[in-house]
């Protein structure tokens, strides 16, 4: 089953919304909206602490905990993860996985070291990709603003080398500008790598999903403004797609 998950850039407790992961916008209360997508049948809560690398830590494990109380579905936090320890307390606040960047690209064999501990079920590896030529794209870390020189798909290939669970792919290109998901990055990643691959950046409206869905089949979509915006509920969204899964509202159980 195809997983839909809204994705919560947060700074100061608030979910924000920018351009190119750029932007101040102010969208909500996260709980709040983590409580609403819930309630429309959404699969995953993907948290982001958009300014983690600028204070070198993560500030979302109050928010965590607090959405745990009234969401129930698998929540994802990144922003800030760097050790083991961030990861202790991340999943002791509520958290199911951590989405990692940075650290990651400094130290590769943190990939393998919390594979081991946790398990890969635990890890997902967060790419920030930016075309450079056409037909490739490099990596970037702190919010898409520092080029690490590495090829994307070459190190997608080395993530899953070193155990990362999944994938978060993100187009800075394309992120928050609502003209539709680089569809060229998603297929040439789901050709370079076999751990699952969630799709980010770029959906403004259902045709958007329907295109990526069709052309790349990714085996999960993480989504913004299409839903900050009130462009189309997780329903709606859900409908659209062949292979989504349909889950129950307040219920944990699938039909």
């Amino acid at each position: 089953m195809q997983r839909i998950i809204a994705r919560l850039d947060i700074k100061n407790e608030h979910v924000i919304k920018g351009i190119h992961l750029e932007g101040q916008r102010r969208i909500g209360d996260p709980v709040e909206l983590a409580r609403k997508y819930y309630d429309q049948g959404i699969d995953e809560i993907l948290m982001m602490d958009s300014v983690a690398s600028l204070y070198g830590r993560n500030n979302l494990f109050h928010t965590i905990s607090e959405a745990c109380k009234m969401v129930f579905v698998p929540i994802t936090m990144g922003g800030g993860i760097r050790s083991l320890a961030d990861i202790e307390d991340a999943l002791a606040a509520g958290a199911d996985k951590v989405s990692i960047n940075s650290a990651l690209v400094k130290n590769p064999r943190l990939a393998e070291q919390i594979s081991t501990t946790y398990g890969s079920q635990c890890l997902v590896a967060s790419i920030e990709a930016k075309q450079r030529e056409k037909g490739h794209w490099e990596a970037y870390i702190s919010n898409g603003r520092e080029p690490t020189g590495y090829d994307v798909m070459e190190w997608a290939r080395r993530l899953e080398g070193c155990g990362v669970g999944e994938i978060l792919l993100t187009s800075v290109d394309r992120e928050g500008t609502q003209r539709g998901f680089d569809l060229e990055l998603c297929k040439a990643l789901q050709g370079e790598v076999r751990i699952p691959i969630i799709i980010s950046g770029g959906a403004g409206s259902l045709s958007h999903i329907q295109d990526v869905d069709s052309y790349a089949a990714p085996q999960a979509i993480a989504l913004a403004s299409i839903l900050h915006y009130n462009k189309a509920t997780v329903p709606q969204i859900k409908s659209a797609l062949p292979h989504a899964n349909i889950r129950r509202q307040n219920s944990d159980c699938c039909y």
